[in-house]
């Protein structure tokens, strides 16, 4: 249940945690239920969130709880931002760090093998990747192109949709081009492909994008199991 009050901000503050996402699903935390609860008063809003086990990745708990602070002081209106990790193994030592603005590193110490920009831009590269492979997945669907001409295919060619705006999207967090003369189907480094590697690329951006699918779904159930309630 998501208790709030003075509709014009609690709007706001509900379409800023809208916009952030699980980093391994892409998935915003508000589609999956991780959003527990929200509330704010006189100005100030606190949020709790939840996730489908106890034992979920201590760094995807934190970077979600961590972009969700981020989101909700970019909302005017808003004199004060707490958000508070539930029923996690590391809640203690990941609420304490937030409450103390004292980053991933100063939150986890030794702990903390990598950067979290490091690992934005791994889960960013794999959401593009599955992106991709649905765009292709569609085109192949509704016209005449066959695999071998995929490579010449651009952003122009694409049908407009939810799917071409959400590579779009991907495409700018990762720094590729959205002009209309840039190709689709790339390599990892965003490079366009030659037409006999093309099969290849798209069958590991379809593991890819099932992987991601089946993991969403996964989490659903545990989420419902744990807490009785589907989002």
């Amino acid at each position: 249940m998501i208790a709030v009050a003075t509709a014009s901000l609690s709007d706001k503050v509900l379409v800023a945690l809208s916009a952030v996402t699980d980093p391994e699903l892409d998935e915003p935390i508000t589609d999956l239920g991780f959003v527990r609860s929200v509330r704010i008063e006189d100005g100030n809003v606190t949020v709790h969130l939840r996730l489908p086990t106890s034992f979920c990745s201590p760094n995807f708990a934190y970077l979600m709880a961590s972009d969700a602070v981020d989101a909700l002081r970019r909302v005017d209106g808003l004199r004060r931002v707490v958000v508070q990790l539930d029923d996690h193994h590391d809640s203690d030592k990941i609420n304490a760090g937030l409450a103390a603005d004292a980053g991933y590193v100063g939150t986890f110490g030794v702990e903390a093998e990598e950067s979290l920009d490091d690992l934005r831009r791994i889960f960013r590269e794999k959401a593009h990747t599955a992106a991709m492979e649905r765009c292709a997945a569609e085109l192949l669907k509704v016209s005449d192109l066959i695999v071998d001409n995929l490579h010449l295919v651009t952003i122009a060619d694409l049908p407009e949709g939810p799917h071409k705006e959400a590579l779009l999207r991907r495409r700018v967090a990762i720094g590729l081009g959205v002009e209309p003369g840039d190709p689709v189907v790339v390599d990892e480094n965003g490079e366009r492909l030659a037409a006999d590697d093309v099969p290849l690329r798209l069958r590991f951006a379809k593991s890819v994008r099932i992987s991601m699918e089946g993991n969403a779904h996964f989490c659903r159930g545990l989420l419902a199991t744990r807490y009785g309630s589907t989002p």
